[in-house]
């Protein structure tokens, strides 16, 4: 079948694409800008990618009249405009529009579970989007799920990021509040077997493992899990802004992100019943269960997709494409060269950089740039990167997010989305048997050109001696 994947960069949408490559269909990924969306080789004869912004109407048309079905995998949780949740409408709004006038059998849209007559914001906009899409002319299956536990999924993230940075914990009342988590090999397998199929069509279902647990009980089982012991006191006096602060504080998570999480996690995500386990013969693991095999992933450094990944984590408000082109005039730049000795071990080093490994060179100016980031809002070093040696454009690197990255031709772009009076882009590229290595500032104003200034006497031994150690 020819199926529309929308969200195909998003931490679920790269999950369902080797599934839906591995069932033989015909792939049309829709995103918003080719450049972010990485495609393996082995999957490039089954997929299309088309440019599609559905809060441009005159966008839609690039959608294929000929597709059979489409996963609707897009949505808002950062909430990072005033008005996301009328966004979202409009951009399901103009997503119906367009599916009517195709030959699209069934549209499958992956949900929150909505069972409080108390929603939070985010909820009640899913609810919404819900509703738009019921109105289209096909049949529409939406799969309500509560927490989604997997390496790289937000949650798993952050309950990682609280058990193992903190031995005690001063915690929210709202960690009192009850879930019903989900793995998300069983998420994957419950959007695959709904495709069309009949008896999903336009419906509601809610999917969740069989363990109901409070937010405290999931903590303490990851601890269990890696056999850490950890104490966790709730207390009643912690705002939801507070609350949102520990969280953007302790994890690597943004603050918009922490925020949007606190609202929804005051609510009870209970599945109403389970009937489509047996509808689809789908037996969810436990909670221990997707813990362990999440974990394993991490270890073998198998992360598929990472919620770090996708644009809520940063600072992006707009296409990457516009900013591949390193700009040079009314630029500072910091250029140096040096020539390599072997290509492929430098190469290496390049693509390893960030995260775990560090920079190389005076790690702690790194992170104590990341900490000062953290202090002014901004994305912090904390969200280290997917992969310990493998990246691809679009992908989250400490506080910076990567544009290009092409090992052949020796190019890796790197832009800064930490909080400055500026534009700051970090280039490598081996040309012949050099390496060049470029750190361009585009200063905003008066104080863009002060900061420049005032980290210029750093430059100097951080970059050359982070160049030294990508030669030998």
């Amino acid at each position: 079948m020819k199926i529309l994947l929308t969200g195909a960069t998003g931490y679920i949408g790269k999950r369902l694409l080797p599934l839906l490559v591995a069932q033989g269909h015909e792939i049309i990924c829709c995103v918003r800008d080719k450049n972010r969306f990485y495609c393996p080789i082995e999957f490039q004869k089954s997929v299309t990618t088309i440019e599609v912004n559905f809060l441009k109407q005159e966008t839609i048309a690039a959608i294929p009249t000929d597709i059979d079905a489409a996963y609707y995998l897009m949505h808002s949780m950062s909430g990072s405009a005033a008005n996301f949740d009328e966004l979202e409408s409009v951009s399901a709004l103009n997503f119906v529009q367009r599916l009517n006038e195709t030959k699209a059998k069934q549209v499958i849209y992956l949900s929150g579970i909505i069972n409080d007559k108390s929603l939070s914001k985010h909820l009640s906009s899913r609810k919404k989007v819900e509703e738009i899409l019921n109105i289209g002319t096909f049949a529409t299956t939406t799969l309500r799920a509560g927490i989604i536990v997997g390496s790289g999924s937000a949650s798993f993230e952050i309950i990682r990021d609280l058990v193992n940075k903190l031995p005690i914990m001063i915690a929210p009342k709202w960690l009192n509040t009850k879930c019903q988590p989900i793995a998300i090999p069983d998420v994957l397998d419950f959007l695959s077997k709904s495709l069309l199929n009949p008896p999903t069509y336009n419906q509601s279902f809610d999917i969740g493992g069989p363990d109901i647990l409070t937010y405290k009980e999931m903590l303490l089982g990851f601890a269990e899990a890696k056999k850490l012991k950890r104490r966790i006191f709730t207390v009643p006096m912690m705002t939801p802004k507070l609350s949102s602060y520990w969280l953007y504080f302790v994890t690597s998570t943004s603050y918009r992100l922490a925020s949007a999480l606190v609202s929804s996690m005051k609510v009870e995500v209970v599945c109403s019943d389970n009937r489509i386990n047996a509808l689809l013969n789908v037996t969810p693991m436990s909670y221990k269960q997707a813990l362990s095999r999440a974990l394993i992933k991490v270890d073998e450094d198998k992360v598929a997709s990472s919620w770090k990944d996708s644009l809520i984590s940063g600072r992006f408000s707009s296409n990457m494409s516009e900013y591949l082109k390193v700009p040079k005039k009314n630029c500072y730049i910091d250029r140096r060269k040096m020539e390599i000795i072997d290509r492929d071990f430098t190469i290496s080093r390049i693509w390893s950089i960030g995260g775990d490994t560090g920079w190389y060179y005076g790690d702690w100016l790194w992170d104590l740039r990341g900490f000062i980031d953290k202090l002014y809002g901004g994305v912090g070093s904390r969200r280290g990167r997917t992969n310990r040696h493998d990246i691809h454009s679009g992908d989250a690197l400490d506080f910076w997010r990567v544009l290009y990255a092409n090992k052949e031709e020796g190019k890796l772009i790197l832009f800064a989305e930490m909080k400055l009076p500026g534009e700051a882009w970090l280039e490598f590229k081996i040309i012949g048997n050099t390496l060049y290595q470029a750190a361009t500032f585009r200063p905003k104003g008066i104080w863009g050109k002060l900061y420049w200034y005032s980290v210029l006497p750093f430059h100097g031994f951080i970059f050359e001696g982070m160049l030294k150690k990508l030669i030998k």
